[in-house]
């Protein structure tokens, strides 16, 4: 009697302990982030319509850069959120509306049909505010910010082609206006886009420039006068394309470079349809998002005023990117409400279909089906919301690696979802007369807009490699000379081999998060730890020559991505069970076991990573392709062929 008392007595006191440094952790969090505002001499900057606005600070240190050399930003696990219930109460105010409008009043099916919105829906749009969500109030827009936006978005996903003719209005038609424009630029163009009077429409893709946006083959001539640029090329795949009145147009111009030679660089146009010499091709066919409307747009010796480029001349390609960078983001809370959908309408399916005498949901193989669902999404509109909240702390945020992180995950992610969806209603969800089928097209151009997942993949894995060679140059070039630097590379051996089995844990990732995640915390560290080990390997073998091994590439990106994942989720769920959130143990057993798949992944792509092409199979692939495209397409002789 007295040892089971012992027990429970011991029992609770780790109970009430655990409690306590939760509470802690809390009160800390929510001190310091008041002190740093009221210790800091530029924290407060003034009061504006009744409400304290806080000076952002400049620019923010990067993440994922910095976990190529092993260092991590505890105050990420801090999960972001919306400041107080006001501003709650505000969004709720802007996103219901949208809700309900979308529900109750939009027929997504004759969308799909007919190919086109409606104007009396845009017109709606326009009511609501939505064309002009990140543009400021001083403009007439709402002034959202990005986890305000991420929001709506999440809201307005539940209709593919409204979805794309909002995003590409707002997300990159103008967005070039918003970051780089000058203010009379602003003046004039931003008031009427918020209102939705003129619609605008990015444009970047050419039959010859894809993913390649550095090659575009439009030029822009400067008069002899020097004010007017007269534009000829041709853009496909343009999204808004025949209905924009405004749009972002990248050409070559030619320049004088830094020897004093004359180059041609790329540069962005702010042009209007009204210029003259604008003109549409047809609304294309396509699999999905068949309302939004994509079409070629035609430039012929369109006159363009010189005070309408936007940003500088021969800058265009930094534009494009920024402009690009920066909408990423919101993929994740987008796909995340067209899951929340389905896997509504998909659960009522398997509580309601009997099967064998027995409900559809009390079968493994479908629980395991809706478990990863969860985990996917849960994932993906973690990382979403984490990217927003820093994004929204900073003037200028450094987050282009984070965006197209969450791009990579979310769209491959909600694709995924979609599919097994539709598996799971089976035939049903293979009809017109549901929504399964249609978001199952809709949602396959996700992993091809804003940068093919291939391409992001490759910028991901690049960039975060290039700054850690950068960081380490001299060390790696030591590394790679190893006659004449026997000892550096036997300590590196034994430092690597040690902490390969089992790192030194000195971020002490446990501290920042409720005690009950203390373990996927510490997985978490020694992820990073040997992530560092192995950036310095795939330096190391490869040199410079590393943007030639895109398989390897791939899987340092596919290593971050969950790394980022797993952070992100983490957050999320100790936030989430610290202020006492509904089903908080829910969303603890969904971090969990997400962050143990996640393990297991990158322990295999790390593996992978330290094994030649020999022995990883990379030398097989590349043989299997090189035979298929000498021949053509598929090599192998038919099956029931014969030699006698």
């Amino acid at each position: 009697m007295i040892c089971l008392r012992s027990t429970h007595l011991r029992r609770l006191l780790k109970c009430l302990q655990k409690r306590e440094k939760c509470r802690k952790l809390n009160f800390n969090r929510c001190r310091s982030s008041f002190e740093s505002q009221l210790q800091s001499p530029t924290g407060i900057d003034h009061v504006q319509e009744g409400r304290l606005r806080v000076r952002k600070p400049g620019t923010n240190e990067p993440l994922i850069k910095h976990i190529f050399l092993g260092q991590f930003d505890t105050g990420v696990l801090e999960f972001p959120q919306i400041s107080s219930n006001k501003e709650l109460h505000e969004l709720s105010a802007i996103v219901k509306p949208v809700e309900r409008f979308l529900k109750d009043f939009v027929d997504s099916k004759a969308i799909d049909v007919n190919g086109e919105i409606p104007e009396e829906t845009m017109e709606v749009l326009r009511e609501l505010g939505l064309f002009g969500q990140l543009i400021p109030t001083e403009y007439g827009g709402l002034g959202l910010t990005a986890t305000k936006y991420a929001r709506v978005s999440e809201a307005t996903s539940c209709d593919g082609a409204i979805a794309m003719t909002l995003a590409a209005h707002e997300a990159l038609g103008l967005k070039g206006i918003l970051l780089v424009g000058t203010e009379k630029q602003k003046a004039k163009y931003l008031p009427r886009l918020a209102k939705g009077e003129e619609v605008a429409a990015f444009c970047l893709t050419e039959p010859s420039s894809g993913s390649d946006a550095a090659s575009v083959q439009s030029s822009a001539r400067l008069s002899d006068d020097k004010q007017t640029f007269y534009l000829n090329g041709s853009k496909i795949w343009i999204t808004n394309g025949g209905i924009a009145d405004v749009f972002t147009v990248f050409a070559k111009t030619e320049i004088i470079n830094e020897q004093g030679e004359k180059e041609k660089r790329v540069t962005a146009f702010i042009v209007e349809r009204e210029f003259g010499g604008v003109t549409s091709g047809p609304p294309q066919d396509k699999l999905g998002v068949r309302g939004s409307n994509t079409c070629e747009v035609h430039f012929n010796n369109t006159p363009v005023p010189a005070e309408n480029v936007l940003g500088e001349v021969g800058h265009g390609f930094k534009v494009a990117m920024k402009i690009l960078s920066s909408s990423r983001y919101s993929t994740g809370a987008a796909g995340a409400g067209i899951l929340k959908k389905l896997i509504g309408l998909t659960a009522e399916h398997a509580i309601s279909r009997t099967q064998f005498g027995k409900k559809l949901y009390q079968f493994g193989l479908i629980q395991e089906k809706f478990a990863r669902m969860a985990m996917i999404t849960y994932a993906m509109e973690s990382m979403s919301y984490l990217t927003a909240g820093l994004m929204d702390m900073f003037e200028e945020p450094d987050m282009s690696l984070e965006a197209a992180v969450v791009k990579i995950f979310s769209s491959e992610g909600c694709w995924w979802c979609v599919n097994e969806c539709l598996q799971i209603v089976g035939a049903m969800g293979y009809s017109k007369d549901n929504v399964f089928e249609r978001y199952w097209r809709d949602t396959r151009v996700m992993m091809l807009f804003e940068g093919t997942n291939e391409i992001l993949r490759q910028y991901v894995g690049l960039a975060g490699l290039q700054y850690a060679g950068k960081q380490h140059r001299s060390h790696i070039k030591r590394l790679r000379d190893p006659w004449n630097n026997v000892g550096l590379i036997l300590t590196e051996k034994f430092k690597k081999r040690m902490g390969n089995w089992k790192p030194w844990l000195m971020l002490r990732l446990g501290d920042h998060l409720h005690p009950e995640l203390a373990q996927e915390a510490d997985g978490l560290e020694m992820i990073i730890l040997r992530f560092k080990n192995s950036v310095q390997d795939v330096l190391k073998k490869h040199g410079d020559e590393i943007i030639n091994e895109q398989l390897d590439v791939k899987r340092v990106a596919d290593i971050v991505v969950d790394i980022y994942a797993m952070t992100a989720c983490l957050g999320r769920a100790s936030r989430a069970i610290c202020i006492g959130l509904r089903n908080h143990d829910h969303e603890m057993m969904l971090c969990k076991t997400f962050c143990r798949e996640a393990r297991k992944r990158i322990d295999n792509n790390l593996a992978m990573l330290a094994l030649d092409k020999c022995e990883n199979g990379d030398d097989n692939i590349r043989q299997i392709a090189e035979t298929m495209i000498k021949n053509k397409g598929y090599a192998a002789e038919h099956p029931l062929t014969r030699n006698w």
